[in-house]
């Protein structure tokens, strides 16, 4: 992978106070560990030192997913794409740009828009600013564009996009409703032949509203580690989707 030269945050519940507070329970449960052995209770010190490992790893594991972890994947997957150069890509909810100026290096002939609300809670440091910063940085601010947009109300007209991209938006979404009203929105913009890919918690819940939407070839695929953000059971997958020609 290409080291990136952009500032990218951190994803979910890892900025600001979560990491602060997920910090101070692994001190606290190393604290607890130590004055148990020094007490002679080997059993709550085996508890209160399994809950700072476990805390220590699903830290370790959301920063490295967040830093490189996603990074990686993302690359694998535009890869895959195996993209022409010349295409029009959009990247739903793309924050500070990991995903949308990935696939911007990919079309130095093309365009790649980057639509969101840039919300604070979403993102460390989330902002319009933060993604055009990234874009310079990363040599490829002439051919992005960013776009305040709803997910579920994108400004562009029916068949804009050659390739629909989502990384970790969708499940932000309050209700099934909003979730599939996105996803139709997604497809409404992707051109027939075109090709959408989503990143998500739990895939599989969009399989169904995406074959409704006129999508075929949908299936989800799980991902590994490097995207499992330290959680033990990972959830996470990628959702392939085509639009048909017509």
């Amino acid at each position: 992978m290409i080291p990136r030269r952009g500032e990218y945050g951190l994803d979910g519940h890892y900025p600001r106070l979560g990491l602060l507070v997920q910090a101070a329970l692994e001190v606290a449960a190393s604290a607890v560990t130590v004055q148990a052995l020094r007490r002679g209770r080997p059993l709550l010190a085996a508890a209160s030192g399994a809950a700072a490992v476990g805390l220590g790893a699903l830290t370790a594991g959301g920063l490295y997913s967040s830093r490189r972890g996603k990074f990686e994947v993302w690359t694998e997957i535009l890869d895959e794409l195996d993209l022409r150069g010349d295409e029009h890509v959009l990247d739903i909810g793309c924050g500070r740009g990991a995903v949308l100026l990935l696939a911007a290096d990919r079309v130095p002939h093309g365009r790649a828009v980057g639509a969101d609300i840039w919300l604070s809670r979403d993102q460390s440091g989330n902002s319009r600013a933060s993604a055009e910063r990234n874009a310079l940085l990363e040599g490829v601010f002439d051919r992005v564009e960013l776009v305040h947009a709803d997910a579920r109300d994108l400004p562009f007209d029916p068949g804009t996009f050659d390739i629909v991209l989502s990384s970790l938006v969708l499940h932000n979404i309050t209700g099934n409703d909003g979730k599939e009203h996105a996803l139709r929105e997604a497809v409404r913009v992707l051109r027939p032949g075109g090709q959408l890919r989503i990143v998500d918690f739990l895939p599989d819940r969009y399989i169904e509203p995406l074959q409704a939407a006129g999508c075929r070839d949908v299936r989800v695929r799980r991902l590994d580690w490097r995207m499992g953000f330290g959680i033990p059971v990972n959830v996470t997958g990628l959702v392939c989707a085509s639009k048909p020609e017509s």
